[in-house]
Order: C-alpha cells, then sequence, then structure tokens
C-alpha cells in the first residue's frame, strides 16, 4: 500500500465536505474516484496535497509518512505527491519550457532532470514545438499537457488528477488519456477524479463512487462499468 487514507474528513466552515471516507492506493496502480458536482471528488485530493485543512481524527499517510506533518510544498518535494488541479493553473506568462523548469525547484538531480523533460516532449510533441510560447497563449489542450506534464516533472512518485478531461476534444480527451497510460507505465502511481465516469474506469484498475461525501461502492473498474447502480446514475444507461 503506498497511499492510505482513513476516516478523511474536511469541513468548510459548517459544511462537512466529507464525512469520513477511507480508501487505498498501491504503488504502480491507477485508482478513479468518480461522482457527481460537488460530492467531494476534489475535495479529497485537495486533502491529500494539503490544500485544504483535514479533521485531526483523519489518517493520510503516504509509503508510511504521515501527511498531515507535511506542509503542501513538502508534500510534493519530500513526499513526491504531484497535483495536477482542476483548471490546470499553470503560469501563464511563462513560457512552456519555464512552467517545466519551475515544478522541478526542490530537486537536485540536473541530469535527471534533463532527460523528464526530454520524456515530457516525447510524450507531447506540441509542448516541444512552442517550447519557447508563453504558456497563456496555449489552447486548452496544450495547457492540459502542460498541467501534466509540469507535474511529471516535479520528481513524482503518484500524480493526482483532478478532472484531466475537462473542456478537450474527444480526440484530445483519448489522446491525453493514452499519455497517462505510459506515465504509468514509466512508474508513476495515479489517482484521478473524473466526471466522466465512463472513461474514468475505463483507464482505471479499480474505482471508488462518492455521493455526498462518502464513499458508497468500490470495486474493480470492470466491475463498477456494469454495476447497474453505476450504469443508471453515471454512464447514462
Amino acid at each position: 500500500m503506498q497511499l492510505k487514507v482513513e476516516n478523511l474528513k474536511v469541513a468548510y466552515g459548517n459544511i462537512k465536505a466529507l464525512h469520513g471516507i477511507s480508501f487505498s492506493v498501491d504503488a504502480g496502480e491507477i485508482l478513479t474516484i468518480i461522482g457527481a458536482n460537488g460530492a467531494g471528488k476534489s475535495t479529497t485530493l485537495r486533502a491529500i496535497s494539503r490544500m485544504v485543512p483535514s479533521h485531526p481524527d483523519s489518517i493520510l499517510e503516504f509509503e508510511g509518512k504521515n501527511i498531515l506533518k507535511y506542509s503542501a510544498d513538502r508534500v510534493v518535494s519530500r513526499l513526491g505527491i504531484s497535483h495536477v488541479p482542476e483548471g490546470r493553473r499553470i503560469f501563464g506568462n511563462l513560457t512552456v519550457t519555464e512552467n517545466l523548469i519551475l515544478a522541478c525547484f526542490a530537486r537536485r538531480d540536473k541530469d535527471q532532470i534533463v532527460k523528464d523533460k526530454r520524456w515530457v516532449f516525447d510524450l507531447f510533441n506540441r509542448l516541444e514545438e512552442r517550447k519557447d510560447q508563453l504558456a497563456g497563449t496555449l489552447s486548452g489542450g496544450e495547457q492540459q499537457m502542460l498541467a501534466v506534464g509540469r507535474a511529471y516533472m516535479s520528481g513524482r512518485k503518484i500524480m493526482l488528477l483532478d478532472e484531466p478531461s475537462m473542456g478537450l476534444a474527444p480526440l484530445l480527451m483519448l489522446d491525453m488519456f493514452k499519455a497517462l497510460k505510459e506515465i504509468n507505465k514509466h512508474g508513476t502511481t495515479i489517482l484521478l477524479v473524473e466526471q466522466n465516469a465512463r472513461l474514468a474506469l475505463k483507464f482505471a484498475q479499480r474505482g471508488y463512487v462518492i455521493e455526498n461525501g462518502s464513499l458508497v461502492l468500490e470495486g474493480p473498474a470492470d466491475e463498477l462499468l456494469v454495476n447497474p447502480e453505476v450504469k443508471k446514475a453515471y454512464l447514462g444507461a
């Protein structure tokens, strides 16, 4: 088990967003959490990456280390947890290359940084073609590629992905998920939250369904794809 989440509770003021959810992710796995808008998917990722505070009773561990003892920046630099947020949040006034290099702020392995940048450009050819272009002038699909590439460059062991298909045309969406498969094959664990349930379950090995801040179903992704409740609620069947 690489990531352990137990009794995770998060509240925004008096509004409880997560009601004590528990799940785990194994090293090298692709796991997805699906659910409707407002179910708590993004909050789950933000809690893991320490962008929102968790209840003191919550347990978050990564490779045996207590995530709650780390600040958000050290979750990336010390633990190797990278986060691709909803909306990408790239630095639009910096070039593509500058965005990628900035992600390496805590790394000291210069030779490997060069190799990783080459690998990102091989994976996303469009980024290499636009390496000197300001990121804010890229198309939506290209910005998503950059957000994923930036997370890869941070020295990731696990990548948290928040709605990577949002706003992408169908072909670009499929290309993005093919790229994520390659990143996983290259040794990165992936935890994905996604509203496109069908795409997410075809991509992942295991899945969880979240409703109103609680996990209500779990199992192998192929079984969730044919589950009548999941089909009715999320797959348009």
